[in-house]
């Protein structure tokens, strides 16, 4: 008998005396909680996600289309960034305007080469604006949850409005949760006992968002 076996096993055996018409759990758990707090405009809920971003220290920067391979250029040139890891299904488009030598999202990288990268650049699937948070579900254009969480400086592309929600109830009708998720809520960080905030202990040191306007 494996692991996986002995798990499902104590999970039957707990379920013995559930009663075989008992409601299946999305039916049986109440969702009639409040979805988002406040009634915002589409503006308002992107200035908060602005806002809350903030708040966890990450840097935030607005632009439109035209503006965003330029951006993305100065800022790997302001870090000093001699390598950009790029994931397979990035926007070519976004990287247009540097010469930043690029490393691939392999498989068979190694945490060492990993460390050694200067620089990410990834797109996200959802950014819930209450909670000031971003999520990554390992998509072609965001890559495997370790390019985001070894290299020190993490770049990251919010199109707005589509993908900004005010709440997280409506971040979680985005999501497979199949999908390997990465939820970011500012650069790494923790405290010691003293509270001392360090940042970069288990993820990058810094972390520039780019909310870029499709209008």
């Amino acid at each position: 008998m494996n692991s996986r076996e002995r798990i499902l096993g104590r999970v039957r055996r707990a379920l013995a005396d559930v009663p075989r018409d008992d409601p299946p759990y999305e039916r049986a758990v109440s969702r009639d909680y409040a979805r988002e707090h406040g009634d915002r405009s589409v503006a308002e809920t992107v200035d908060l996600l602005a806002e809350n971003l903030a708040d966890y220290r990450a840097i935030v920067h607005r632009t439109d289309g035209e503006g965003l391979a330029g951006l993305i250029a100065g800022l790997l040139e302001k870090r000093g960034s001699a390598s950009v890891l790029v994931p397979p299904g990035l926007d070519e488009g976004w990287l247009a305007a540097t010469g930043v030598p690029r490393v691939a999202d392999r498989a068979e990288s190694t945490p060492h080469e990993l460390d050694r990268v200067d620089s990410v650049v990834t797109a996200c699937v959802v950014a819930i604006a209450e909670t000031g948070t971003i999520v990554l579900d390992g998509s072609p254009d965001q890559g495997r949850r370790r390019i985001t969480l070894v290299p020190d400086h993490h770049v990251c592309v919010v199109r707005v409005p589509s993908q900004v929600v005010s709440s997280v109830p409506q971040g979680l009708e985005r999501l497979d949760p199949a999908r390997p998720l990465t939820w970011i809520s500012g650069p790494s960080a923790t405290s010691d006992i003293e509270l001392d905030r360090v940042e970069g202990v288990h993820g990058p040191r810094t972390l520039e968002v780019i909310l870029v306007s499709e209008d």
